[in-house]
């Protein structure tokens, strides 16, 4: 079972608060002196440990840092309420190894690497299925879920103000489905589709051709939230995903995700590339 992380939402709460007390000219010991509350509660709030406070303890904090500026009061206790939201990925414990889909829907830019899969983002109902299959989930329940479950991501490229999506594909990827001739011909089109719309989405291949690169350790996703909220990268695995947040992973996986794009065919060609598999 995957770690509970907090989400961004609560991520953005603790630095609030943190920023709240620190104005206020208060430690954690002072602030549960106040409060009548341990040590523990106060900093297990603001680190997000304790993932989800009530609006009634968020309020008596505020109270206790002073802080009395309405708007800014009521976009904390926005915040906290926000918190509490279970999302709609809650309802698919069965598809979702782990909280990745609520880091996704709050990013506002996305950086992804697929070595040997179109990714999720990308994917048509079709390709889905196909990929299912090749998971050993044949189940048509399984396969529907797991449809739903796309679709449900892919609206956050529907939003009014969508994420930044960059993806690099590797060309093996493609050509891995190639014999599905309709899947494969309905999924390059969306592809295709995509990297022609005027959109926050741009998509590259790297061929085969480009030989050997920093890449071939396999898939990662590299996710940003603006401040004050620190980015992350995803990788994911059969049973679990992996976050990495120290700066060393995140410079190394930047420099990672250049490399590739350098590596990669230009945004243009990329599409041109595509058309010519039809």
């Amino acid at each position: 079972m995957a770690e509970q992380r907090p989400s961004i939402r609560r991520r953005r709460l603790s630095d609030e608060l943190k920023r709240a007390r620190a104005e206020a000219g208060y430690t954690v010991e002072q602030v549960a002196d106040l409060t009548e509350w341990s040590m523990g509660k106060i900093s297990n709030i603001e680190t997000g440990v304790r993932l989800k406070p009530t609006v009634m303890e968020i309020k008596g904090l505020l109270d206790t840092y002073g802080l009395m500026d309405g708007r800014r009061r009521e976009a904390i206790l926005d915040l906290t309420r926000q918190a509490r939201e279970r999302g709609w990925w809650s309802k698919y414990t069965d598809v979702f190894t782990d909280d990745f889909p609520a880091f996704e829907a709050e990013a506002s830019r996305i950086r992804t690497y697929e070595l040997a899969r179109i990714p999720g983002l990308f994917q048509t109902p079709g390709y889905v299925e196909i990929l299912m299959r090749a998971s050993l989930r044949k189940s048509p329940v399984d396969i529907d879920r797991a449809v739903e479950t796309r679709q449900q991501r892919q609206q956050i490229l529907r939003r009014a103000a969508p994420p930044d999506v960059w993806a690099v594909i590797d060309e093996a990827a493609l050509l891995r489905f190639r014999t599905y001739e309709p899947v494969f011909a309905e999924q390059v089109r969306h592809l295709i589709d995509l990297g022609e719309a005027d959109n926050s989405v741009t998509v590259q291949v790297l061929p085969l051709a480009s030989g050997m690169h920093a890449g071939l350790r396999g898939p990662f996703a590299y996710l940003e939230f603006g401040e004050p909220v620190r980015p992350i990268v995803y990788l994911e695995t059969d049973t679990d995903g992996l976050y990495l947040e120290e700066n060393e992973e995140l410079d190394r996986y930047n420099r990672l995700f250049e490399h590739l794009m350098t590596f990669a065919r230009h945004p243009e060609a990329s599409v041109q590339m595509l058309k010519d598999m039809l």
